[in-house]
């Protein structure tokens, strides 16, 4: 909604079994309170700064770009109704249809293959 993105940043990162080696992120997640947090966990940030910060931030674009990857596996799930509507009320019930929707998706490439 119109939630910032930021304020989710505090329930997502204690998500991970094992402390991820970088943050892949947009400009959304651009703090300093989250920079620094990712630097006390050792994480490094691959983050954008926004237009409007006066000391610019280099990032990894190489790794960046990898971002890409995880947008357009949203976009593919959100092809199905259930999921971008978010229809089911349960989280169980969500998830095993984000596990459908996954395992359709991923058997293209296998009967391709």
């Amino acid at each position: 909604g119109e939630v910032a993105d930021c304020k989710a940043y505090d329930a997502l990162i204690g998500l991970p079994e094992r402390a991820p080696d970088a943050l892949l992120a947009d400009k959304g997640y651009d703090a300093d309170a989250i920079r620094a947090d990712l630097a006390k966990r050792q994480i490094e940030p691959v983050i954008p700064g926004r237009s409007n910060r006066r000391v610019k931030i280099e990032h990894d674009r190489t790794l960046y770009k990898q971002r890409n990857r995880i947008e357009r596996m949203f976009g593919h799930l959100k092809i199905n109704r259930a999921i971008a509507t978010r229809y089911d009320q349960l989280a169980n019930s969500f998830l095993g249809m984000v596990h459908l929707a996954t395992a359709r998706y991923w058997l293209k490439f296998v009967h391709a293959a």
